[in-house]
């Protein structure tokens, strides 16, 4: 005797529930990363219990064992029997994680971070443009011509315009052809985005960054790695400038 089929409907209510429960730790996370990184919570600080914290926030106990799980996989937090789920030393902070830097900007970043993450661009970015210069095929440097023409189309003060400004700092890693550059893709595009964005929270752009991307590009183009490293260092010195300014009252 055949058994009969289970209906597909419990499959697609299972998929859905899966579906809301990984919004729903996600959510908790993005609050309590942001939290952590705001200051609200210190390093050495104990979070209130999961019992404590899923009343407060109205969600289940698992829901925010998961997003506990998420922060302490990014290094901000550790949990142990008996002494709870402590905030971690900064130093152990993975602040490359692009969603990290996402809950670093979710506030106001003090300039100390914000010259962190610059100096970081300005050692691997002049480096990478000199590389992408040697290296290079048609095809990369067509992905960066598409990017400058979006980038230029959108402006930088929208979301698109950004999208394609990511794109163009994202292909030159990729054009290096060097794997351990191309790892760092995430974290600088990251970095780019998030301090793009928040050059323009309370200001226009002091000026148009575009020409100083057309620079790294036209040298990239003549395959002119050193006029690409110092196009490239020249952009992240005035986005740096840019950003000072925009923090000024």
């Amino acid at each position: 005797m055949s058994k009969t089929k289970s209906p597909a409907v419990p499959i697609e209510r299972e998929r859905e529930a899966r579906s809301t429960g990984r919004r729903l730790y996600g959510a908790i996370a993005n609050k309590l990363g942001a939290a952590i990184l705001s200051g609200e919570y210190q390093p050495g600080d104990v979070l209130s219990g999961e019992v404590v914290f899923s009343e407060q926030l109205d969600v289940s106990r698992t829901a925010y064992r998961e997003a506990i799980q998420a922060l302490a996989a990014k290094g901000l937090v550790e949990s142990r029997p008996k002494t709870g789920t402590r905030v971690l030393p900064r130093s152990r902070w993975n602040l490359l994680d692009p969603e990290v830097l996402g809950w670093a900007f979710t506030g106001q970043p003090d300039m100390g971070f914000i010259r962190s993450l610059f100096e970081l661009r300005a050692i691997v970015e002049p480096a990478a443009a000199a590389l992408a210069a040697e290296r290079r095929d048609d095809e990369a440097l067509e992905t960066m011509r598409d990017a400058l023409a979006r980038m230029t189309h959108h402006t930088l003060a929208t979301e698109a315009g950004r999208i394609a400004d990511r794109d163009f700092h994202s292909a030159i890693l990729h054009a290096t052809a060097n794997d351990a550059l191309i790892v760092l893709n995430a974290s600088i595009c990251a970095a780019v985005s998030w301090t793009t964005q928040f050059k323009q929270r309370q200001r226009t752009l002091p000026r148009n960054p575009i020409p100083d991307h057309r620079r790294v590009l036209v040298a990239i183009a003549d395959r002119d790695p050193a006029a690409a490293n110092e196009a490239m260092r020249v952009l992240v010195e005035l986005a740096l400038e840019d950003t000072r300014q925009a923090m000024q009252p």
